[in-house]
């Protein structure tokens, strides 16, 4: 998928990891539901909320979509559900 950028990793991510919710940079113009789609589609996994935010490159003078401005989805998954993304076996 284009639209899906790659995974955020930060010290509030890892955190967030412990309470079953992953951190993803998405394309500025998906929505929530196309994210939680693929998501479940993709891992074989249950949703249980995204949010999402918007950040502005701090180099950058404007506030609009095609300039500058990241978006960022927060995926909870209901309880039983896991991304391996960090496993180690």
């Amino acid at each position: 998928m284009e639209k899906f950028k790659n995974q955020l990793i930060t010290e509030k991510s890892i955190r967030l990891l412990q309470q079953n919710q992953y951190t993803f940079y998405v394309d500025s113009k998906l929505t929530k539901t196309e994210m939680k789609k693929w998501v479940e589609q993709f891992f074989n996994v249950e949703v249980g909320g995204i949010n999402s935010s918007r950040t502005r490159n701090k180099n950058k003078k404007r506030w609009s979509s095609n300039f500058g401005s990241k978006k960022k989805m927060i995926v909870r998954l209901r309880a039983n559900y896991l991304i391996p993304l960090f496993l180690n076996e």
